[in-house]
């Protein structure tokens, strides 16, 4: 773990909506129900805040679209998710969390349930050397995006949700003049056979646990 002092370390946040049938994950359905897609959801999201708990960081917020329920543990700060696009939504998310406490932000959502705090303390202490730290994602989007310094900017009119995402994301950060440090590519759980790698790479995981119960 790292010895930073906490005021030195750089915010987590997390980015998500509360797992409510219907409203996520709704390209799991079919095969899944949308109750059982929401299941899934609500472990994911489980996995990757008790993550973020364990990790090194000078405050944790959750960015969340929605209510929290018994998933969220203690010791996150809960703020509303603002804006219309996903791209808004991430930038208000920078911005609020700066906002909260000026400094270093790390970012991911609620869709690899496989991350671990040692990945998170990895971002977090790449930004005290580089501008940016990035996490691709085996879609073509990304799964962490880090900031030494959060812009608006680096952000908003990045086409969100398509192939070219991650290209265009990390292109955005390169052409400001960022220095950007990559992690290892990551699967998001979009799809069934997303559900089924990831929960094999994290067998002991919520998301795992509960993708058995729902016999897959």
């Amino acid at each position: 773990m790292s010895r930073r002092h906490p005021d030195h370390l750089p915010q987590i946040v997390v980015i998500a909506k509360e797992p409510v049938p219907g409203r996520v994950k709704t390209r799991l359905t079919p095969p899944f129900s949308p109750e059982q897609a929401a299941v899934l959801a609500e472990a994911a999201l489980r996995d990757s805040l008790r993550a973020v708990a364990a990790a090194p960081a000078g405050q944790r917020v959750l960015a969340l679209d929605g209510l929290p329920g018994d998933w969220l543990p203690p010791g996150l700060v809960v703020v509303p998710q603002r804006g219309a696009g996903l791209d808004e939504r991430l930038a208000a998310a920078f911005s609020d969390a700066h906002r909260l406490r000026p400094g270093p932000v790390v970012l991911i959502g609620m869709d690899t349930p496989q991350v671990t705090p040692a990945l998170l303390e990895e971002a977090g202490a790449a930004l005290t050397e580089h501008d940016a730290v990035y996490g691709p994602a085996a879609d073509g989007g990304f799964w962490l995006l880090g900031l030494r310094r959060p812009d608006p900017a680096l952000l908003l009119g990045v086409p969100m949700s398509a192939p070219e995402t991650g290209k265009l994301q990390l292109d955005r950060l390169e052409r400001a003049g960022l220095g950007v440090r990559l992690l290892p590519e990551l699967t998001d759980v979009d799809t069934a056979a997303d559900a089924a790698t990831v929960a094999a790479q994290a067998p002991g995981s919520c998301f795992a646990a509960a993708l058995r119960e729902l016999g897959r």
